[in-house]
This record gives C-alpha cells, structure tokens and sequence, in this order.
C-alpha cells in the first residue's frame, strides 16, 4: 500500500475548512494532514484545531510551506487572486497542486500554470467539486437514458442552469474587493460554466449580461449574471441549442430554481440545491462524510419530467428521483489515485483552462453589449 500524500493546505477559510480539511482527514489511506497556512492563528492549534480537534503544523508564511520538504500536494484553498501565484510557486517548487476554483484570472495563466505542471510531471488539479453534486448526476443520468427509454425527453433544445440566492447586502469579506477574479461569475458561473462544458462541449457563440444588479459594493464587482451559450445544428445535434447559465442575488424563492431542461419530447425541471455544503458546515467530525446520508438529497427536492405522449397532446408527469449522494469525495479519491497511480484526472486542466476562456467571454460580450464568437480549438 502506497505511503499516504503529504497535505498542506493554504487558507483555514470558508474553502479550506469546509471543502478540503474534511475530506484529507476522512481518507488517511489516501492523504495525511500535513500542514495548513495560517499567518495569524489565534491559538497554539489554529482553527484545524478550534474546528476538528486535531493538532497540526501551522507555516505562517508561503515560503515555509514551499521549503518543507515533506509537503507533497499543496491545495490552494486562498483568495481568488492568489490562486495563480500560489499555484505557480508550488509547482515551481517540485509540490503536486490542487486548486479552488477559479483556477486563475486568465486563460493565459491557466495555460501557463499547465504547460509548467508537465514540464515538471506534477499533477495540477482543479477543484470542479460540483461535477459531482447530487443534482448533476442525478441530471446526467437522464441526459444519457436511451432513445427507447419511457421518460427520454429528446433532443435537448434549450438548458437552463441556475445558481440563485437571496442577499440584500455585502459579505464582508475579499470577495467583495475588485481584485483578479473577482466577482460572482468567477465564483458562481465557474461552477455552472464548467456543467455545461461537461454536458454539451464548447459552443460556437456566447452572449452575456455581467453587471452589479443591487448597486452596492464596489461596482466593478458583479453580483449576477446571464451567460447564454449558443450551439448550432450540426450531424451530431439535430436542433441548435440554447445553453442559459444565471445566477441572481436577490431571487426569493424556497427551494431555488435549478434546472430547467427543454426537449423535443418533454422537459425536465429540478428546485433545490446539492445538500453537500450544508453538511460539511455542520459535521462535528470528518468521519461524517463516510456515512450513508451524508450528501443526500429530500425526497421533496425531486425533479419532475413532463413527457407528451404518442398522441401529441396529452402529457404524462412524472418523478425522476435523485438516487445517488453528492460525492466530493470521489475528486479527492480520483486526485490521490493520479499522484500516487497515475490516473487520469477526472477534471482535466485543460477543461479547467476552457472554464476560464468562457468566463473571459462573457466578460468581454457584457463589455461590449455584443455576442463574441468562440475560437476554435488550434
């Protein structure tokens, strides 16, 4: 059996306590704790400590945690702006990374940060943990059903994705800052952006309205977005479609709007949000996450299918249920398969790099109150 992976991991913040800690001290045959960065804990144990009840070393500073050569994989867990230079030094110092998304504030910096993960042979990984929410999975299983299949909905025309909440005012925190990936569709649209590419690969046409909607903050920070993605006929998709990603901070709604999926032959409409962050906020101990229900969905927040039957009239309703638990864990088990087996990454870089260009995009259509072309891939 392989030694487990020397872990540090930068930042003991929302990202680092909730959605990396938890899961390093849950799977000790893959990973151990190592180190985390704090640069002021306020007690000899830090907030790993305040939080899980386990003792660890503490740099309070970059540079000891680039020098320590028993660090083998540092994750990036800080804010947005620092993740390409904190990437970049890690990997510059012989360290395997994984990194929170957003990945980096360009696509050039992605390209760079990879092209020196391979120069190297170092795995660079991006954190998409919300390819494996409930919800998403419990969507593509629909996606991927059988032409013959009694609740296939068709070809898919139109895909509608949303990541909304109600919030009159600011966070208070870095986020709210205008800095280097900054803003809501770096945090949000990241995650809804990189769904779509999963689902539907890279469209030709993108057409976005990026804006500070509640006028609060700094206004060169967004709070909301629309990003349409355009999809032509082609041999391999019978009707153009239409891919509408948003995301809005002043939404009421209880559960919110999650997908809505139009087909030629019924639609698919789901409310509710995977439940995996609001169980890693309140776990009282890693070992929580192993546990059968951690992840799991109510049975209320089912989707629904509406599906017209052969006479082209009548419509049938009907529950497609959400089986299987949201499994963040499964990126960690994939990330220490890949350090110590080589396997293939289930989040590819270069998949993390598109993320990126498409944000750019968008950013560039609002700018310019415009629809951009896509470059094709040279």
């Amino acid at each position: 059996m392989s030694k487990p992976i020397n872990v540090c991991v930068l930042g003991v913040g929302l990202a680092g306590l909730t959605f990396h800690v938890p899961f390093i001290l849950a799977l000790p045959q893959l990973f151990t704790l190592h180190s985390v960065l704090e640069r002021n804990p306020k007690s000899d144990g830090g907030k790993v400590q305040q939080r899980f009840n386990i003792s660890v070393k503490i740099h309070n500073s970059l540079e000891n945690v680039l020098e320590d050569p028993e660090i083998e994989l540092v994750v990036v867990a800080t804010p947005n702006d620092t993740h390409y230079p904190f990437a970049k030094a890690a990997l510059g110092a012989g360290k395997h990374v994984l990194v929170d998304k957003p990945v980096t504030a360009t696509v050039e910096q992605a390209k760079e940060l990879g092209s020196l993960a391979t120069s190297k042979g170092l795995v660079l990984y991006a954190y998409q943990n919300r390819r494996w929410d409930s919800d998403f999975l419990s969507l593509k299983r629909l996606l991927n059903l059988a032409d013959s299949h009694s609740e296939h909905i068709g070809s898919i025309v139109e895909f509608e994705s949303h990541l909304d909440r109600y919030r009159k005012g600011l966070k208070g925190t870095w986020k709210d800052l205008p800095s280097a990936g900054a803003g809501a569709l770096y945090d949000l649209g990241a995650h809804l952006i990189d769904q779509a590419l999963v689902l539907f690969g890279r469209p030709q046409e993108v057409t976005a309205v990026v804006q500070n909607v509640r006028g609060i903050g700094n206004p060169n920070v967004d709070d909301s977005f629309t990003v349409t993605f355009h999809y032509e006929r082609s041999p391999a998709r019978h009707y153009p479609l239409t891919v509408i990603l948003r995301s809005h901070p002043l939404s009421v709604r209880s559960p919110q709007l999650r997908y809505i999926v139009r087909g030629t032959r019924g639609s698919f409409v789901k409310f509710g949000v995977d439940t995996q962050e609001e169980h890693l906020r309140m776990i009282s101990s890693p070992t929580a996450i192993l546990k059968e229900e951690f992840g799991r969905e109510p049975e209320y927040l089912n989707g629904q299918i509406e599906k017209i039957l052969a006479d082209d009239e009548s419509i049938n309703k009907t529950i497609w249920p959400t089986p299987d638990a949201g499994g963040y864990i499964e990126l960690f088990q994939n990330l220490g398969a890949a350090i110590r087996a080589g396997a293939e990454p289930a989040v590819k870089w270069d998949e993390a790099q598109a993320v990126i260009e498409m944000i750019q995009l968008a950013h560039e259509s609002s700018q310019k109150h415009a629809t951009v072309a896509v470059p094709a891939l040279s």
